[in-house]
């Protein structure tokens, strides 16, 4: 769940903000009136990077839409 922050309390601290956003990577939303309003993430110059982890990993992939029980768990054995 993304920090949230008023606009009132953003204004005075937005380079502090910024910051945090730039060395964690959380993003932050902000709201008016306890409203959602802008979402302020880090910026990443090619968003397929951040998928090259997972790249390879499905070996296969049979029944998408069918519920994955317990049993098939390999972290639960």
């Amino acid at each position: 769940m993304p920090q949230a922050v008023s606009k009132s309390q953003f204004k005075p601290h937005s380079l502090e903000y910024f910051r945090k956003i730039e060395q964690s990577g959380e993003e932050l939303v902000i709201t008016d009136h306890g409203r959602p309003v802008l979402k302020v993430i880090r910026y990443v110059p090619d968003p397929e990077e951040c998928f090259i982890g997972l790249r390879n990993t499905v070996l296969q992939y049979d029944n998408p839409l069918e519920p994955v029980g317990e049993d098939c768990w390999e972290a639960l054995k």
